[in-house]
């Protein structure tokens, strides 16, 4: 695929974020307007679902990877070179990427799909300070509701791969994490890249939550934690089967 493709950006975004976001509004529950405001934004949101459906569903004939990782991580530094590595990688095994749409890691994964010719996507979000999408998409939109582009990087994806990063990382593997171990998504290899960032989080999952039995050890397995963007094309690759 060549990284000329002509860019598609679908945009939702309100024009400025002087109000409050529309998460903030669906979730406040102060004053009485909500209680008539509420049910009327059920269609607002059945908008973006479908909207996200009918952009993405081009996905749906392609094996793609949703990676994570921080928007604070700036050009030339080592876990930006690593997401660029990572981008261009996944896009020779033929692996579309799809990130947060954003700048740092996200962008840096992007632009290495982007340039090394593959598909490269993003979905951004509104936040309080906007955060616009960065330059190296073919597809590109902007969600209004955090819940409805989660549902979008898990279903147009086969495996997800988190860099390093914060609050917004560690939600997202969390909630893969507890899709995988109920088996509401299947197949779904979870890879942590950069062991040295994640070996704590890693040894206190082990010794604080297994050693409880909060987690068994299987949910462990769910896991794996590597250095090497090769080594996490072929745990993914392997897991999917080359001919998928």
């Amino acid at each position: 695929m060549s990284g000329e493709r002509p860019l598609r950006r679908i945009t939702s975004r309100r024009n400025k974020l002087a109000r409050p976001t529309l998460d903030q509004q669906v979730l406040d529950s102060r004053g009485p307007e909500w209680r008539h405001e509420d049910p009327w934004r059920v269609h607002r949101i059945t908008a973006q679902f479908v909207n996200g459906f009918d952009e993405l569903s081009v996905l749906s004939d392609t094996r793609a990877v949703s990676v994570f990782g921080s928007a604070r991580t700036p050009p030339g530094h080592p876990y930006y070179e690593l997401a660029e590595q990572l981008g261009a990688a996944l896009a020779r095994a033929g692996l579309a990427v799809i990130t947060g749409g954003g700048p740092g890691a996200m962008e840096a994964v992007n632009k290495g799909a982007f340039e090394a010719g593959g598909l490269s996507v993003g979905l951004g979000i509104e936040l309080p300070h906007e955060q616009k999408l960065n330059d190296f998409l073919h597809i590109g939109m902007d969600f209004e509701y955090f819940f409805a582009r989660k549902t979008m990087f898990v279903k147009y994806a086969q495996a997800f791969v988190g860099l390093p990063g914060g609050f917004g990382t560690m939600d997202e593997l969390f909630e893969l994490l507890v899709l995988v171990q109920t088996k509401t998504v299947t197949r779904f290899p979870v890879i942590l890249l950069g062991i040295s960032y994640w070996q704590g989080l890693y040894d206190w999952i082990k010794q604080a939550m297994l050693a409880e039995g909060m987690v068994g050890d299987a949910d462990l397995e769910l896991l794996s934690m590597t250095d090497d963007v090769n080594e996490a094309v072929r745990l993914i690759t392997e897991t999917h089967g080359e001919g998928e």
